[in-house]
Parts: structure tokens; C-alpha cells; sequence
């Protein structure tokens, strides 16, 4: 078991998600981020299958076809695209578009987990090369997934700067819409 390894692990990805959090302008979520990691239902099958390379699920979810520490994490963190997923009443499977401010995190949390994961080989495109990679094999609404690639297509080619700072305008902008919306 790699207890120690995967607090540290859990702790540095935090730490790095509360960063990119403040500078979108996600303050009480990059406070709050990712805290069901340490309940028992996740940090100790995270310590049992820590790899260090890679999310501990992969390797639960390798071994048993799927990952009961990934089914809790989703289920309570709306930074995951998957806790916007429902099963409609004829049985197909609905994506709901993520709204901004989860969305948000998530472009955070994808960002701090290629740079925990990918350590000194981590370049302003590995983001966008993992999701990629990962395109059309998960179900994910599909203005959700165009925006998330427009945001680590910007970070690929304008650095964090830029993307940061187009990020947090898209977070505020959709206050503003919001606020603005009539109410029923």
C-alpha cells in the first residue's frame, strides 16, 4: 500500500487545482475541490492501486472492469462531465451541458492532473493531447466537449495567461447572463 505516495499525490493535484481555480476566479471551488478524496471509499483504494503515473482508477477499474472509488468520486464532485450524465425514460443515455462554473474546474482539474501525472514532461499541450486521445469514447454534451477543446486548443497555443484569463471571462460573463435572465 502507497499511502504516504498517494496523500502526497492527492494533496500536490489539490494544491495545483486551488492555483488555477484562483486565477479563473473559482475561489470557494479551488478551496473546496476534490474533498471526497479523502474519504475512505476513495483514499484507500487510491493508496492500494496508487501508481503514481496515472489515476489509481485506471488501474481498480484494469482489474475489475470498473472503479467503485470513480463511481463515488463522480457522483459527488460536478466537475466531472459523468455527473452530468442521466438515462432517459426510454433508456439512451443524456448528456447535459456542464454549467460555467463547473466547467470551469474541470478545464482547471484536467490541467493540474496532466501536470501532476506528466511531471517535467508536462508542455501548455498536454491537456489538450489527453482529451484527444480520449475523444468520443466517453459520452460528453457536445457543447460542453467543443468548448473544452477551445479552451486547451487556447492554453496549446497562447499559454495559461491567456487561457486563464479567457476562462475567468467566460465565468463572469455567465453571471452576468444569468443574473440577468428572467425569472419564471
Amino acid at each position: 500500500m502507497h499511502f504516504f505516495k498517494h496523500l502526497h499525490t492527492v494533496c500536490r493535484h489539490r494544491r495545483q487545482v486551488r492555483k488555477n481555480c484562483f486565477k479563473a476566479g473559482l475561489i470557494r471551488q479551488g478551496l473546496t475541490h476534490d474533498l471526497s478524496k479523502f474519504s475512505a471509499k476513495e483514499f484507500w483504494r487510491g493508496a492500494k492501486y496508487y501508481q503514481g503515473t496515472r489515476s489509481p482508477q485506471a488501474k481498480e477499474r484494469e482489474l475489475f472492469g470498473y472503479s467503485a472509488a470513480w463511481l463515488h468520486h463522480k457522483g459527488r464532485n460536478k466537475h466531472h462531465f459523468e455527473y452530468w450524465t442521466d438515462v432517459n425514460a426510454v433508456g439512451e443515455t443524456v448528456c447535459v451541458e456542464m454549467p460555467p462554473r463547473y466547467f470551469a474546474e474541470m478545464v482547471c482539474d484536467r490541467i493540474a492532473a496532466s501536470k501532476v501525472y506528466k511531471g517535467k514532461e508536462y508542455t501548455d499541450s498536454s491537456p489538450l493531447e489527453y482529451f484527444l486521445s480520449r475523444k468520443g469514447k466517453a459520452a460528453m454534451n457536445e457543447k460542453t466537449s467543443e468548448r473544452l477543446e477551445y479552451f486547451l486548443t487556447l492554453l496549446a497555443e497562447k499559454g495559461e495567461t491567456v487561457m486563464f484569463a479567457e476562462l475567468k471571462k467566460f465565468v463572469k460573463d455567465s453571471k452576468k447572463k444569468n443574473k440577468n435572465a428572467p425569472k419564471n
